[in-house]
Parts: C-alpha cells; structure tokens; sequence
C-alpha cells in the first residue's frame, strides 16, 4: 500500500463554528419562518374575507416581500465571513 493516498482531514483541522455564524444562521431560520407564518396567515385572512388594507395585514404581507431577502443576506455574510476565515487560515498554514 502506498501512502500517497489524500489525507482525510481530522476534526481537530475543523475551524470552530463561531457565536456570530450561529447567531446569523438562526437569525436567517427565523426569518424565513416567520414570512412563512406571515405567508399562511395571509392566505387564511383572504380566505375568511379579511380587509386586506387596514389592521396588520399591510404588516404581515411587507414581512413577507422583505423578510426572505433579508434572510439571504444573512447567509450569504455567513458563507462570505467563512471563506475569508478558511482563506486566512490556509495561508497561515
């Protein structure tokens, strides 16, 4: 057997998940569930025959416009904050 086969990495060469990144990530579930929540509430009040312009509703339906874009964003600065730290890292290597 050769030893040239590619090293598996080991968990210790893992970079630890920061609090930032986990902060971020759970921020980015939350909103998407709540446009979700916001979604399922709307198509329940148009159903029930709701005043659409007045109340909460105007609320409840920019949620939905806002809150998954927001949502990506936040993913993304989580993914663009670990490649930078995976770059940095790889160089000091």
């Amino acid at each position: 057997m050769s030893s040239s086969a590619p090293r598996t990495p080991k968990p210790a060469d893992d970079l630890p998940v920061r609090r930032i990144d986990r902060i971020l990530a759970f921020m980015s579930l939350g909103l998407v569930v709540l446009s979700i929540v916001c979604f399922a509430a709307i198509i329940i009040g148009s159903r029930s025959g709701a005043d659409m312009g007045t109340g909460v509703w105007p609320a409840l339906g920019t949620t939905v416009y806002i809150a998954p874009i927001v949502a990506f964003l936040l993913l993304l600065t989580v993914l663009i904050m670990t490649f930078i730290r995976k770059a940095r890292v790889g160089k000091g290597r």
